[in-house]
């Protein structure tokens, strides 16, 4: 049983006031939090989801057995206000366990700063992460499902350096190790133990994040050259055949979810393109899932990057057989500098600019049946990649927040979205 399902529904009569929107910084709105909605009898556009690890942001703030956590109470409101389908939760295995002989740090305590920045809040790792989420589902059946996307060889766990790897290259990035596989299992057969402890169902899984990035699998290819074999896509392989073999074991109710891809149209001596990645996977890995995901960020200005949603259609449909009518989930969409991921500078207009680039791409893809979802990076800013929602002290929402509060209020009421002006006004 979820905890806390037996407490009296006064928690819901509590949420079931929706208080009014008020006003602050350039015109963004600060959201309070609001009660579970019913389904629209005809939703419109792909559903919503964010990435967001940190436990003190996720739970509910009406909840009664929340921690206490006077600095994240605001954006506790107005991360619960979006009403996220699903939540992405990144999974660190190089942090959980540095050590072979130790279990994963499931319950580790975690300081809940933004990279070193505050306000923080200590939790409890993965499990405070999935305590929060009960606190929302209690409230909201159906939202903040739970996507894990894997990520981070530690150590002990990787092979040694060889090939071609970028000048710096750290053991995070490296291959498993012969023998290591085991271990990856019983990573993924303890995150589903915790699940059942937490009482919360772990749905969706991704084997790894981005291994068409030297980041995190390095090397990419045979040798440092441009259109040298991929050896990533190999890699990538036997750790999705690992992850769908401990899923099929669990049962019924857990989905794979292939790729989490970044958008890469050209390949280079040290990353694979989208399409090169595809094209070299083993045809059994095709079709270990109908559900793809794919990254792609909004870049400000007229010179536009190819979209990655329509690369990785493309090359699935050059590839044919499984993947050629595949479902497509953005896992990571957002907006910041206008070159994504790079510092904020504050000049007059970035943020606007931002919300609207970001706000023309997600509409463009309601006009795309088969992308199912689009999942924000992040809701607190991460100071080393500063797309997120709100600012990382929390004091201020980002115009992008106001556009998926907008998005997501259409959505409820089964309307068509507003446009780009509408939700960046």
């Amino acid at each position: 049983m979820t905890r806390g399902a037996s407490r009296p529904a006064a928690l819901a009569a509590l949420l079931g006031a929706v208080l009014a929107l008020g006003a602050c910084g350039a015109g963004t709105p600060r959201a309070s939090p609001v009660a579970a909605r019913p389904a629209p009898a005809d939703p419109v556009g792909p559903v919503f989801g964010l990435t967001e690890d940190n436990a003190q942001l996720l739970w509910n703030p009406l909840d009664p057995s929340a921690p206490r956590a006077p600095a994240f109470a605001g954006a506790r409101s107005e991360l619960t206000a979006l009403h996220p389908t699903y939540v992405r939760l990144l999974v660190n295995w190089a942090a959980l366990q540095p050590e072979r002989s130790r279990q994963p740090a499931l319950e580790g305590l975690v300081s809940g700063c933004a990279r070193t920045l505050g306000p923080c809040a200590p939790y409890r790792g993965i499990a405070g992460e999935l305590a929060a989420i009960a606190s929302q589902q209690r409230v909201d059946p159906g939202s903040f499902q739970v996507v894990l996307d894997l990520l981070g060889a530690p150590a002990w766990a990787a092979a040694p350096a060889h090939g071609c790897e970028l000048p710096g290259a750290e053991p995070f990035a490296r291959p498993l190790a012969p023998g290591a596989l085991g271990a990856y299992r019983t990573l993924i057969a303890d995150l589903l133990a915790l699940g059942r402890r937490e009482g919360v169902a772990l749905d969706w899984w991704s084997p790894w994040n981005e291994p068409n990035d030297p980041r995190f699998i390095t090397p990419q290819r045979s040798a440092c050259v441009t259109g040298a074999d991929a050896v990533s896509p190999d890699v990538y392989a036997e750790l999705a055949r690992a992850m769908a073999s401990v899923l099929r074991q669990a049962g019924a109710g857990h989905e794979l979810l292939l790729g989490e891809l970044g958008g890469y149209s050209v390949g280079a001596p040290h990353l694979t393109s989208l399409a090169e990645f595809i094209a070299a996977l083993p045809a059994d890995v095709l079709c270990l899932s109908h559900t793809w995901a794919v990254h792609a960020y909004a870049v400000q200005g007229r010179a536009q990057p190819p979209d990655p949603v329509a690369l990785l259609e493309r090359a699935l449909a050059a590839r044919g057989g499984c993947g050629a009518s595949a479902s497509i989930w953005v896992t990571e969409a957002g907006a910041g500098a206008p070159q994504p991921g790079r510092p904020r500078t504050g000049a007059p207009g970035e943020a606007q600019g931002g919300c609207e680039a970001l706000a023309r791409q997600v509409l463009g893809w309601y006009s795309d049946p088969r992308v199912r979802a689009v999942l924000q990076f992040s809701f607190r800013d991460d100071p080393a990649f500063p797309v997120g929602l709100i600012s990382s002290d929390l004091r201020r929402p980002y115009p992008v927040y106001g556009m998926w509060l907008g998005l997501a209020r259409a959505r409820a009421a089964g309307a068509a979205p507003p446009s780009p002006a509408e939700l960046c006004p």
